[in-house]
Order: C-alpha cells, then sequence, then structure tokens
C-alpha cells in the first residue's frame, strides 16, 4: 500500500519525544494510527542513534504469548538498554488483559518514552485519565482530509478531485480497490465489523438491531438537529419498544467510538450553550454512502459534514450557532480565534446565496465570517463576508 506522510500527525509527536506524558493516538478504526505508529519509529531510528524501541503489535500473533500485563511489563523490562533513549511502542493495547496496570508501571519508573494505540471504543478519550495514573497526551487521528486525499494520488486539478473525494472519502484502506462498490463494500465492513463490534463486546449492547437502526438515522440525518427523544419518537413509530434514556445511551457509545462527532448548539447573542437538539456527523462522510447508498447524495450535506470534520482536524472547538431563531451551520473557536462559518453546495441562485449570507451579516461582532461552498471561483467578499470555493479552503494551509 501506498503512503504517505502524515505530517500534522507525526510532527505532533515529535515535538512531544522525551515528555513524561503516555501519549495515546485515538480515532476511528482504519483511520491510520498503526501506520503512523510506524512512521514515528522510522523517524527514531532515523534521527536518534541512541535510540532502543521495544515495538509490540498486537495484530501480530507473534506477540499472543504477551496479551496479559505481566508478561508484558516483563518483556518490555526485559528488553530495556541502560544508557539509551527507550521507547515503547504499542498497538491495539487493548487485546492485553489489564494493559494500564502493565503501562501505569512502566509511566512510573521514569525510565520509557511510551506510545501506544488502541481500538476506538477501548481507549477512549473520556477514559484515559482514570486508566492511567499518569498524565496522557491524546493525539487524536483523523480519516485522510481532502489535502492527504490530493496528496495520495497525486492530483492536480482540485475542482475535479473534490468531486472525487465526495464520493471516495478519506478512508485509504478502500484506494486499494478499483471498482467503486468494492470501495465501499470495505468502508462498509470497516463500520458493521469493527466500530460497531467493538461497541458490542464493550458495553454488552443487548439489542445490536436497536444500535444499527440508531447509527443508521444519525447517517440519514447527517447535519439536522437531532435529540435522543427525536430518535426515539421516530423509532417508536416504527413500532420498536424503545425509551429515550436507552436510545441516549447508544448516541453516546457512537461517539466515544469516533464513529460520529456531536455538535452543541451554541446562542451567539446569549453567549450560551444550549441543552437541546445537537448535530452529529460522522468521522467520514462515506460511511453515509456505504450504508445508504447514493441514490440521494445530498451534497449539501456531504460538504458539510466534510468542513465539520476539517474543523476538528485543524484542532478548532466546533459549535452550531443560533442567533435570533436563525441557524450558523459552525461557530469554530480556538484560544482567541473565533470564525462564523456557512457551508452550501450551491450559491448562485440569488434566493440561495441570500439564505446563507444574511444570518452572517446579522452578526455584530468583528470576528470573520465566510460562506464555505463549490464556487469553483478565486476568494471573494460581500460586505465583509468571505466566500471561499470549499476545494481552496480544504487546500489552504
Amino acid at each position: 500500500m501506498k503512503l504517505i506522510e502524515r505530517k500534522q500527525y507525526l510532527d505532533k509527536m515529535i515535538n512531544i519525544i522525551g515528555t513524561p506524558d503516555i501519549k495515546v493516538l485515538t480515532g476511528v478504526r482504519r483511520s491510520g494510527k498503526s501506520k503512523l505508529l510506524e512512521a514515528f519509529k522510522a523517524y527514531v531510528q532515523k534521527n536518534i542513534p541512541n535510540a532502543n524501541i521495544i515495538h509490540i503489535n498486537f495484530n501480530l500473533s507473534k506477540y499472543d504469548n504477551l496479551k496479559e500485563y505481566t508478561t508484558l511489563n516483563n518483556y518490555i523490562e526485559s528488553n530495556y538498554a541502560e544508557e539509551k533513549e527507550n521507547f515503547v511502542l504499542i498497538d491495539e493495547i487493548q487485546m492485553c488483559d489489564n494493559f494500564e496496570l502493565s503501562i501505569n508501571n512502566l509511566h512510573a519508573t521514569e525510565m520509557y518514552d511510551i506510545y501506544i494505540t488502541g481500538s476506538n471504543a477501548f481507549l477512549l478519550s473520556s477514559d484515559l485519565a482514570t486508566l492511567f495514573t499518569g498524565r496522557t497526551f491524546e493525539i487524536k487521528v483523523y480519516p485522510f482530509s481532502f489535502a492527504e486525499y490530493v496528496s495520495y494520488f497525486g492530483l492536480t486539478d482540485k475542482y475535479t478531485a473534490f468531486d472525487s473525494y465526495m464520493l471516495e472519502g478519506g478512508m485509504s484502506g478502500s484506494y486499494l480497490y478499483k471498482e467503486q462498490e468494492d470501495k465501499f463494500d470495505y468502508i462498509e465492513n470497516v463500520f458493521d465489523t469493527l466500530i460497531l463490534r467493538d461497541i458490542r463486546q464493550k458495553y454488552k449492547i443487548k439489542n445490536p438491531a436497536l444500535m444499527d437502526r440508531i447509527s443508521g438515522f444519525l447517517m440519514d440525518n447527517v447535519s439536522n438537529l437531532t435529540s435522543a427523544r427525536s430518535i426515539t419518537d421516530t423509532l417508536t413509530s416504527n413500532k420498536e419498544k424503545i425509551n429515550h434514556k436507552t436510545v441516549g445511551n447508544y448516541l453516546q457509545y457512537l461517539c466515544n467510538a469516533f464513529a460520529f462527532y456531536k455538535f452543541r448548539r451554541y446562542d451567539i447573542k446569549g453567549r450560551k450553550y444550549l441543552t437541546t437538539n445537537d448535530k452529529y456527523y460522522l468521522s467520514d462522510h462515506t460511511f453515509r454512502y456505504a450504508k445508504l447508498g447514493t441514490k440521494n447524495l445530498d451534497s449539501g450535506r456531504v460538504i458539510e459534514n466534510i468542513v465539520a470534520m476539517e474543523l476538528l482536524r485543524r484542532g478548532y472547538e466546533v459549535y452550531v450557532g443560533v442567533l435570533y431563531k436563525k441557524e450558523i451551520d459552525f461557530v469554530a473557536l480556538k484560544r482567541s480565534e473565533k470564525i462564523y462559518i456557512q457551508v452550501s453546495d450551491n450559491i448562485t441562485l440569488p434566493e440561495t446565496f441570500k439564505r446563507e449570507v444574511e444570518p452572517l451579516l446579522k452578526i455584530k461582532d468583528a470576528y470573520p465570517k465566510m460562506i464555505i461552498a463549490r464556487t469553483r471561483n478565486p476568494e471573494y467578499q460581500y460586505e465583509g463576508v468571505k466566500i471561499v470555493d470549499v476545494a481552496d479552503w480544504l487546500l489552504d494551509k
């Protein structure tokens, strides 16, 4: 398989070499965590001559005898090298029983620089503080961005490339298949076999059919306001016997596994977070195509999903804005930075452009405002609102 350097993530790992944290790579299954760990290993081998690397990949049967924390711990300690920088790299750590006991012990010795990856449902962001007694540094890994997609295939026509990315997405394992149907089969398998299986195993799901229905509902309603109660009402009308608390739990499990990301609503005028109706976006938009088909592509929702995930990649805290009962697709925050964003497929019709720009013009503060759409034109401004093509914005570093 062809590899590209995922510089954004690799640089982050390189910059924290030698810090006392337990470094944890998290993200949806098949998003490239294992390949990233291998790339980091290659960097250390090349650039740190005094390095001793203890690398364990639990996907390989040669390490089956280490799937118990005492044997894992003994193996690592027996491979410690005096007067060298000792790196511990462990892939799929959750396959070792009580792995946290070994990691905490190794960390307490202050003798190792520790990097681990794990199954999405078994190594959650919310669990890190309780799993590990030492400080953790989380590196969130996402499926391929549009920029990475362009780099992987060496594409030069960015607008045509974006049309392809909308269909093929960022699950790079699918790139090995020639036929689009085979690509979707691979992506569907990732979602069903790996993501949902992990969730069922971790949370001992009693109603897997309901989990499937909820994930299907979320896919079909990407970018729509959603709540546990609204999903319950919809499924109950189809004679499902469920309650909104169960649905709420299942929604959380899907987000814990990085299948979906929840975006809360933010009242721009009142400067407060709203507690009802959130939006859910897929970690990769092609899960939707693979599961639901491509008859109704709904390009606007797909583009909105792509922008949502790119904002997360760029390190923003993202909310859905509300102002005078009008919706702003995204309010993106990063320290003192704030951006208001509307997303659309096509703004050539005057009424569509008016619908998108009016909510932005009503915001009275001086923070940047923009519309991201498929314009296929250079960036321009309208009354202080930046209008930018989605492909240009995604490639803008």
